[in-house]
């Protein structure tokens, strides 16, 4: 199921706007108590655990298997994490959880206020940015970042051990079994990717592609200012979208990566003349597609598109 995102999809949140939000959800949950984890007994032990998008939820889900039970708040293509408007049933949610996380790096900025609008001193709190070294302005997109991926798989398993130390052995075997069988096929297709198409030049529609480019060694032609503009639901200036005709027209890059979840008629018109040039074009989405879809079967199908359109530019 291919979910089209409309216009500018990524307005950010006005302070009064999430204030307002805020003030809902405490108010709805000001009476909730917090789950206790004695982690005494082991195999009956369940980690409460919320994560603000769904596809952290996913590789929570998998890392945790029968000792955690996740939430993912944001879980619809539809919905835009930086506008996103907390519900008094996501306080109580979080209220309860022992274990939390977020993006960060303003990617969804109600979240944080979100964790502390509902405090819980039994909860231990991930922020994806914090952990791997990105400040707000940077590029929040980190689950597109084969490193950080493994980072953040590093840390849920080690947080996981210290909230159940009963369970240790089983997360062990859990991350293990993720790692080598889960993701199996998404390290290997990246690690393939590498070996054969480093350097080579592509464009894209926005800076949602720029964590992987990186992560396969391609060479990210199309401005960073373009990038985040698209992103940030804003207008691209005239020179950065000449640039970008002049590199489809002159075939300077090889392939065109889009976000099909957010196609605005700059993105479209630069993906009709890439294929109007012969270059090929390959597509991402933001969330899962479809939204059942684990991390790494997303993730994979996208670099097998991502593959297959370097070996059609390149003949290799």
């Amino acid at each position: 199921m291919t979910i089209q995102l409309i216009g500018n999809r990524r307005r950010r949140a006005t302070g009064l706007t999430t204030a307002a939000a805020l003030a809902v959800v405490l108010t709805g949950c000001a009476t909730s108590a917090p789950a206790q984890n004695t982690g005494s007994t082991g195999s009956n032990t369940k980690i409460a655990v919320v994560a603000a998008e769904i596809f952290w939820g996913s590789i929570a889900t998998q890392l945790g298997g029968e000792h955690v039970t996740v939430t993912s708040i944001i879980d619809n293509p539809d919905t835009d994490p930086h506008d996103y408007e907390p519900t008094p049933a996501d306080g109580r949610t979080l209220a309860s959880a022992q274990y939390a996380i977020v993006n960060g790096i303003g990617y969804d900025p109600w979240a944080p206020k979100l964790v502390a609008a509902n405090p819980n001193a039994q909860r231990t709190v991930l922020t994806v940015g914090d952990l791997v070294g990105v400040k707000e302005g940077g590029n929040p997109h980190r689950w597109y970042s084969p490193d950080d991926v493994h980072k953040v798989i590093e840390q849920i398993s080690a947080d996981y051990k210290k909230i159940d130390p009963a369970d240790a052995a089983y997360f062990d075997t859990q991350k293990q079994t993720f790692e080598t069988q889960g993701l199996g096929q998404y390290t290997t297709l990246i690690s393939d990717i590498k070996a054969k198409y480093a350097g080579t030049p592509i464009g894209a529609s926005e800076s949602i592609v720029s964590p992987l480019a990186e992560g396969l060694g391609l060479k990210m032609l199309t401005p960073d200012s373009f990038l985040t503009a698209i992103s940030e639901g804003s207008d691209p200036t005239a020179a950065d979208k000449s640039t970008i005709d002049a590199q489809i027209k002159g075939k300077q890059i090889k392939v065109y990566v889009y976000n099909s979840q957010n196609s605005t008629p700059d993105v479209q018109a630069q993906v009709d003349a890439a294929k109007a040039a012969g270059i090929p074009v390959a597509t991402v989405t933001e969330t899962p597609d479809p939204a059942t879809a684990s991390f790494q079967d997303w993730q994979t199908k996208q670099l097998q598109g991502i593959e297959q359109a370097l070996g059609q530019a390149t003949g290799k």
